[in-house]
């Protein structure tokens, strides 16, 4: 029956064939969030298997041209991810532990990156760019998985914040380091040797890219005071990330840290968060096709064999031996952080369990280093690296939910949880059914009103403007609006 639709699909025309793809991925990795969902597992795990189980190794329901002729998202998602991190980088929030941050953030992942390029370069004797372009990857957390977990815990206090920050720098340093150790590879395979001249101007075209990032983030904040109805500000923004994409493309650069820097620069001259929001709302669609894509390209055949291009080690060894190491890195890494920043004993012994998760932005990165740099090398970096983020986003979110009961930044004890008076106005101790009541009564007090995701809630803001500014607030078309004026020229 499988052939049969596939047949079906040579037979039409180009678009359909593009088209129901796509609604076959979207389908598809909706579909199996469902069942993540009850085992209480990330939605990236679940784009990930269904586009494994609908590529080439399993279902084959993906045309090779439509996988070919979509080798532009990992840009596009990547654009969004990195923007958004930039809303992390306020200069009011990074003066207040700015230093001891980025002395644990520094340690933490440099010392992942070290560990994975002596055990790779080292020990395993793989190919000097394969092991450099890996060693970077292994820098990169996913913050989404932690900040889920924090979310879904309640978890409060110098742990939790210490964290967030971490995990913000986290992918800048990833980001940073990637591109050194891109342009390193290149000169590398490329046969020119370790010139300097061939790592410098890799080097110079970022800071480039980088500067052009910030110049779009100040047209961003521009163009946004003219006062634009919410709809128009979205649509401008994504404008803009997508022409600086295009830009970054022609001059062959990854977006990354100029998307960044973008988010930064407008977050800092603006303080408009809400923005942020409505892309974060806008943007799933276009993960979801990212990360299915990323599991249509994972070739499962390749993890039991050795790729000559690298070297004489299966990958899956490769793989197993990434996915231990790493962990040890990043834990040994953020223990001595910690210990350098003072930070206090409880900090300093579970950091490292928050930091595991390992997803969006390194699954990004990989697909960017196999594009640039090619061949069996570039498919085994980014089998490699799909491959551990699922283990990855298995076990992540338990990791970080285990630090932050350990670290006591949360409790399941309803008496710590709030505090009530045991006794009543007139000395008389009250009841355990009463003290229950009271808690049980405080904790819903501190709830928040609504539970309307703030993403989505920015997001419907935006359409109920556009809506008001066409039809008015009784539902008619209202003077002045778009449809009116193409009436009248009618």
């Amino acid at each position: 029956m499988l052939n049969i639709w596939n047949r079906q699909l040579d037979g039409t025309s180009q678009a359909a064939v593009v088209i129901i793809s796509i609604a076959i991925m979207l389908a598809g990795g909706f579909l199996l969030t469902r069942v993540t969902k009850r085992l209480r597992l990330p939605n990236v795990t679940a784009y990930i298997v269904c586009g494994i189980l609908i590529g080439p190794y399993c279902l084959n329901q993906i045309p090779q041209k439509v996988i070919s002729g979509t080798d532009f998202l990992p840009d596009i998602a990547l654009a969004f991810i990195a923007f958004g991190t930039g809303e992390y980088f306020q200069i009011e929030t990074l003066k207040k532990n700015g230093k001891k941050v980025i002395a644990i953030t520094l340690l933490e992942s440099c010392m992942a990156a070290v560990l994975i390029f002596v055990l790779t370069y080292g020990f395993l004797h793989l190919n000097l760019a394969f092991s450099i372009v890996l060693s970077s990857l292994a820098t990169a957390t996913a913050p989404a998985s932690t900040i889920m977990t924090i979310r879904q815990t309640g978890a409060k206090g110098d742990f939790v914040e210490t964290l967030l920050q971490v995990v913000a720098l986290d992918d800048v340093v990833g980001l940073i380091l990637y591109s050194i150790a891109i342009s390193i590879a290149v000169a590398s395979l490329s046969g020119s040797g370790f010139a300097l001249t061939s790592v410098l101007i890799p080097i110079g075209k970022n800071l480039l890219v980088m500067a052009i990032g910030g110049l779009f983030g100040v047209l961003l904040m521009l163009f946004n005071m003219r006062r634009h109805s919410t709809d128009n500000r979205l649509i401008i923004a994504i404008a803009l990330l997508f022409g600086y994409c295009g830009v970054c493309a022609v001059l062959d650069i990854s977006p990354l840290l100029g998307c960044m820097l973008m988010g930064a620069v407008y977050i800092n001259m603006t303080h408009d968060e809400k923005l942020f929001r409505q892309l974060n709302y806008f943007s799933p669609p276009i993960l979801l096709l990212f990360f299915v894509r990323s599991g249509i390209s994972f070739d499962l055949g390749s993890l039991f064999r050795p790729s000559e291009s690298i070297g004489s080690v299966p990958l899956l060894l490769i793989g197993v031996l990434y996915f231990f190491v790493r962990i040890l890195g990043k834990y040994s890494g953020a223990f001595l952080g910690c210990q350098a920043a003072g930070k206090s004993r409880k900090i300093r012994n579970y950091l490292g369990l928050a930091l595991i998760p390992q997803a969006g932005v390194a699954i990004g990165l990989a697909a960017l280093g196999a594009r640039t740099i090619g061949g069996e090398m570039g498919k085994a970096l980014e089998t490699i690296i799909l491959s551990s983020s699922v283990l990855y986003e298995l076990i992540g979110p338990g990791a970080a939910k285990l630090a932050l009961y350990l670290s006591g930044s949360y409790t399941n004890n309803l008496e710590q949880l709030v505090e009530v008076p045991e006794t009543k106005e007139n000395g008389e101790e009250k009841s355990q059914v009463e003290l229950l009541i009271e808690r049980i009564q405080k904790i819903q007090e501190e709830l928040p009103e609504h539970t309307v995701n703030v993403n989505e809630a920015a997001f419907t803001e935006a359409a109920e403007e556009q809506y008001r500014s066409l039809y008015g607030q009784g539902g008619r078309i209202q003077e002045g609006s778009p449809i009116m004026a193409l009436k009248r020229r009618r």
